[in-house]
């Protein structure tokens, strides 16, 4: 399944050039462009997300998964479908990236109470700062985060100052894999 969501990421997400052609979200220039969406909300992408994401954190037996809006959520759906197919079922929930402002004013949308222990997904980590913007969030909403997961780490510290928030952290795919694959394919 893995390499099967290697090339699709590398048909669907990932482009590569040998100058630093990609503006980041921090402002800086890369040779790597990795958008996770087409492959998130693909059929197949969605399939083997969903079943790779839930083989990672299974034996956690957490309550919830979920992450910063809107990378993290196609993740999150997918892998709360497989685990009501396998018996184990993990609530999804999303994180707003602005609080609203009428009804119950909270950062989490969905079916989570205070104390219940949670992944913290997100779609790609370059320096990490949206998940860990996400584990902020959680946790000032009394959720307890066990473990980060990241669908592609670029590979670029970003895995390294999640750690500093929660001490589980992996990568489903590394931007090394992905070069390899790019590679291969051209």
């Amino acid at each position: 399944m893995k390499q099967k969501l290697i090339e699709i990421i590398c048909e669907k997400s990932f482009k590569y050039t040998k100058e630093p052609s990609f503006k980041l979200v921090s402002g800086r220039m890369s040779q790597f462009y990795v958008n996770c969406k087409p492959t998130t909300l693909s059929p197949r992408g969605m399939f083997l997300v969903g079943h790779l994401v839930f083989e990672n954190i299974k034996d956690l037996k957490p309550d919830g998964i979920g992450g910063l809006t809107f990378g993290a959520d196609p993740m999150a759906m997918a892998t709360a479908f497989v685990s009501e197919l396998k018996g184990r079922p993990i609530n999804a929930f999303s994180i707003r990236k602005t609080q609203k402002d009428h009804g119950i004013i909270r950062w989490v949308e969905g079916d989570m109470k205070p104390g219940q222990r949670v992944v913290i997904i997100d779609d790609v980590a370059t320096t990490g700062g949206s998940t860990i913007k996400a584990i902020e969030r959680a946790g000032s909403e009394g959720l307890n985060v066990v473990k980060a997961v990241i669908l592609v780490d670029r590979q670029e510290g970003g895995l390294e100052n999640i750690r500093q928030h929660v001490k589980d952290v992996s990568a489903i795919i590394t931007r090394d894999e992905l070069m390899e694959q790019f590679e291969k394919s051209n």
